[in-house]
């Protein structure tokens, strides 16, 4: 899988709504009704430095454990960690980056650290990163003294539009990935999308294949806009905001994928595959669910479930995009 230039057009730009001198104003925020704990996701653009004012009020004078990885904590740590110390106590933790290190090893460290730090039933963990982060940070949450609360505050366009919404954490193991894991709703989700300026061209690549895959799952205005857009510009506000509401209603239909939730992995089966037989180092997550929608797409087709004319506007869109996706 290579990526073209064109993804130089996906970057969160000025809109109308963005211009308004109100800062609170262009805050868009969803609520996710699900049966184990409602939570609301706030997204726009520098609101970080506004946590305090976002997360619940449950929240303020408790322990809190800022879990990220290196890369993440030398660009945003520091003011995460000021902005969250207006509200409650901080204690920043920092592993190394890269998805190998979702692993138990690593939770084990974390659940020593929590414990040397005094983090009680009381205490909070806040994850601050991209989807490897959000995963790890919430399995610890939902198994450290039985489950404390979580917080996510998602760094990368993958995270905030698919795996920090939805309450799904795990860990992976030598023979698969997220093989163990857990149902651990987040108190709040915090998508700053001003941090996505920051991610390099292949890591907005790996995203958008996720927003993709909720316009192939029904949402025709998210289809029509990524279509009529993506020659020009993509405002990452709005893309983030359609993908958030879409994962919002289908997890409040079907929290724990007993049905209809399922229609998320699209992408994910061979996807899954393709990370765990190359180590996990070949393909970034949203690469490897690209090549797993095109498969999925094909197997449709050769089923005679997908008309030729669907199969090419499927290819066209992720090439509008800038993405080029070729099966291994």
């Amino acid at each position: 899988m290579t990526f073209g230039g064109d993804l130089q057009r996906i970057q969160a730009v000025p809109t109308a709504t963005n211009l308004r001198s109100n800062r609170m104003s262009r805050i868009r925020q969803i609520r996710v009704p699900a049966p184990s704990g409602s939570y609301t996701v706030s997204v726009g653009p520098d609101l970080l430095g506004q946590l305090g004012q976002l997360l619940p009020e449950s929240l303020r004078g408790r322990k809190m454990a800022l879990i990220t990885n290196d890369t993440v904590g030398a660009l945003y740590g520091k003011k995460v960690v000021e902005a969250l110390g207006r509200i409650g106590p901080v204690r920043p933790i920092s592993i190394p980056d890269g998805e190998r290190y979702k692993s138990m090893p690593t939770a084990t460290r974390l659940y020593a650290d929590l414990i040397r730090d005094g983090l009680d039933r009381s205490g909070v963990v806040v994850a601050l990163g991209g989807g490897v982060i959000g995963d790890l940070a919430g399995f610890v949450a939902a198994t450290y003294l039985r489950g404390v609360r979580f917080v996510q505050i998602p760094t990368t366009l993958l995270a905030q539009v698919d795996a920090s919404i939805g309450g799904k954490v795990a860990v992976n193991l030598r023979e698969g990935k997220n093989l163990v894991g857990a149902f651990h709703q987040p108190v709040a989700v915090v998508a700053d999308t001003r941090v996505l300026s920051t991610l390099p061209p292949r890591q907005l690549g790996a995203g958008m294949m996720e927003v993709v895959k909720y316009a192939l799952l029904g949402d025709l205005h998210l289809w029509d806009y990524l279509k009529t857009h993506a020659k020009h510009r993509l405002d990452l506000d709005v893309v983030v905001e359609a993908s958030v509401r879409d994962k919002a209603r289908i997890v409040a239909a079907d929290e724990r994928e007993a049905g209809h939730r399922r229609v998320l992995n699209l992408g994910h089966t061979l996807g899954h595959a393709l990370e765990t037989v190359t180590g996990y180092r070949r393909y970034l997550h949203g690469e490897a669910v690209g090549i797993g929608i095109v498969f999925a797409n094909l197997v449709a087709h050769r089923m005679r479930r997908q008309s030729n004319e669907h199969l090419a506007e499927v290819v066209d869109l992720l090439r509008l995009i800038g993405l080029e996706i070729s099966l291994p």
